[in-house]
């Protein structure tokens, strides 16, 4: 719930349990502690996926170097959208080294929004770049009062483009049958629509916003419509940035991380969160259980933790 720690003394102060900060402090560390061999586990998991959303977002840190000032840190999230795990790592920078350990070695379809920083992993011969529809979707909006003709002609093909995407939900559609119904519907409508880009960009300032726009989706043509080549892809990014959501709300109430170590720890709470939530699992509950589990489980069957086995072994017996 995104309650700092020290509110939450603040909560058992007022039940007359007084409980030190650097108690509560040592607590929370020990059960990230506990956590990390789950971790680890998950991290070499998501390496191993075949296809990969990622993206990043900023948490503010406190820096002992820093002498009065916090230094801005980002939380690297990844989603597997076919094993549906979400994994949160910390970085002091943005720099495309700090998606190193995990996308260093990594095969597969990898899908991010425009920042530069993955432009090196996706040039990888065994890495297919995928684009992200609703980024290019927000730069037309940013041009509707710059050229709302040229804009809304952009919008309303995009919107189509969804529309095949609903269809293929509503139908419950497998992946197979979802490439074929793309091929059929979607794949005119990009064609046509990159033809027609393709002469407008030449009749447009490209320091205007719909000049921009056009070239954002120019210079990305490819990775936009690799969406096409499996039924198991995503038109965007959507997944992961909700996935990133909550970290906006935690910010508004923790402000800050208290050292480089602490984010870590952090970005493992969200990990597990984010992953109780995706499969609708009592964060308490799975807490609870892996924390008197982890110790003794056998690290064959460490996986058996996953918030979302976790959730298949309690509905099949009682724990």
């Amino acid at each position: 719930d995104h309650l700092p720690l020290y509110r939450q003394k603040q909560r058992f102060s007022r039940e007359d349990i007084d409980i030190a900060s650097s108690t509560i402090e040592g607590w929370a560390a020990q059960s990230m502690d506990a956590l990390k061999p789950l971790y680890e586990k998950l991290v070499m998991d998501i390496k191993n996926e075949g296809y990969l959303q990622v993206d990043e977002t900023t948490i503010k840190v406190l820096d002992d170097k820093k002498k009065d000032k916090t230094h801005l840190g980002y939380y690297w999230v990844y989603h597997a959208p076919i094993s549906k795990l979400v994994m949160f790592n910390y970085s002091p920078t943005r720099a495309s080294s700090a998606a190193l350990p995990i996308l260093q070695n990594f095969k597969g379809y990898l899908q991010t929004d425009g920042y530069a920083g993955y432009k090196a992993y996706g040039k990888k011969s065994d890495i297919t770049p995928l684009g992200c529809w609703a980024h290019a979707r927000r730069e037309f909006e940013r041009a509707l009062d710059n050229d709302k003709q040229k804009a809304q002609h952009v919008l309303v093909e995009i919107q189509k483009l969804y529309a095949v995407e609903r269809k293929a939900k509503e139908q419950s559609l497998r992946p197979e049958q979802i490439k074929e119904l793309r091929l059929q519907q979607s794949l005119p409508i990009i064609n046509e629509l990159g033809k027609w880009m393709f002469l407008q960009i030449k009749l447009t300032l490209p320091k205007s916003q719909i000049g921009k726009a056009l070239a954002y989706s120019q210079t990305r043509w490819d990775n936009l419509s690799a969406y096409l080549l499996d039924g198991n892809l995503q038109i965007d990014n959507n997944l992961v940035e909700n996935a990133i959501r909550p970290v906006a709300l935690g910010r508004k109430n923790y402000l800050f991380a208290g050292s480089h170590d602490a984010a870590q720890r952090a970005a493992m709470a969200y990990t597990f969160f984010s992953n109780c939530k995706k499969h609708n699992v009592n964060p308490f509950e799975w807490l609870k259980y892996t924390l008197e589990n982890i110790q003794s489980i056998n690290h064959k069957n460490i996986t058996d933790l996953y918030p979302h086995n976790y959730k298949q072994l309690a509905e099949s017996k009682p724990l």
